[in-house]
């Protein structure tokens, strides 16, 4: 029996922040030398100068700073995001003129998951922007950027109100949704594409597939993702963590202003450790959810 649809929406709210849980703990150190490169890239030879110099500056504490905020972010995102996901992939049957609960292509599923990244670039701009500003925290103070340092979620925000107000929270919102729509598309498309091989090879269902088979779609899923997007999210952070010196530039100005002044090789800085992260990180994604998600609607089966 299939579960009412405000059930099915919190089995797949719930089986998102399960997995948005995994990400963070799996990929957090390596998220934080991703934002300080794209943040400062002149400041660092390379991932490995970056993972070292922060643990010897600021020891193991600074390699997690922002993970409370980034588990805010995930939990949040993903929670909306495989929600709206459900709801989404109901509009794409109804716009294609399919029945209630058909089995949609990869690509459908892709269009859904992009759709459903709207609404989730909604409540991760404002957790993302915390998250960044306390990863590169440290390079703000010691370049003289700004000259009060904070090292607390809790001063970060009110440090945010006190400037700007509500809608401070939400500096970058542009970039996150032009990263987040075809990053998505491609993110889904590529972990639904693997699982169809996984499972005509194997011949079984794709929720049989196993652990290690979804562990690398979910990875594949992030890789592609990640080498789309990058230089969009690259211009993110720059926007969201310079903001703190009270200069606020959009898009194509912070874009522009990299192109021109650091070049192309800056817009992907801090993309080795983002391609070493994406696989523990969105593997275990998909893995909570799938596994969370499949053992609660088993609930329902007659």
């Amino acid at each position: 029996m299939a579960p009412h649809p405000v059930v099915q929406a919190i089995i797949d709210l719930s089986a998102g922040a399960i997995g948005g849980t995994a990400c963070v703990f799996s990929g957090q150190p390596l998220d934080t030398a991703k934002v300080k490169m794209q943040t400062f890239p002149s400041l660092y030879r390379g991932f490995v100068h970056c993972f070292v110099s922060t643990y010897r500056q600021v020891g193991l504490r600074g390699l997690y700073q922002g993970t409370t905020p980034a588990l805010m972010a995930n939990i949040a995102e993903n929670s909306v995001l495989f929600m709206c996901y459900g709801f989404c992939q109901e509009v794409v049957r109804f716009v294609s003129g399919q029945e209630k609960g058909a089995v949609l292509s990869d690509v459908q599923k892709a269009c859904a998951g992009s759709v459903a990244s709207v609404f989730s670039s909604l409540v991760l701009c404002p957790t993302e922007l915390v998250k960044c500003r306390l990863q590169a925290m440290h390079e703000m103070t010691t370049s003289g950027k700004i000259t009060h340092s904070q090292n607390t979620v809790w001063s970060v925000i009110k440090s945010i109100m006190h400037n700007d107000g509500p809608a401070g929270f939400f500096q970058g919102l542009t970039t996150t949704i032009a990263r987040e729509v075809p990053g998505y598309f491609c993110f889904f498309g590529a972990y639904e594409l693997c699982r169809s091989l996984f499972a005509e090879y194997m011949h079984c269902g794709k929720d049989d597939i196993g652990v290690a088979s979804t562990v690398f779609s979910g990875g594949l899923g992030g890789a592609c993702l990640w080498l789309v997007v990058y230089p969009m999210d690259c211009v993110k952070s720059r926007i969201q963590v310079m903001s703190m010196t009270g200069k606020q530039s959009g898009f194509f100005k912070t874009f522009m202003h990299i192109f021109r002044t650091e070049g192309v090789r800056a817009l992907y800085s801090g993309l080795t450790p983002t391609m070493i992260r994406t696989f523990p990180a969105n593997g275990a994604l998909f893995l909570g959810y799938e596994a969370s998600r499949k053992i609660m609607m088993a609930q329902f089966d007659s």
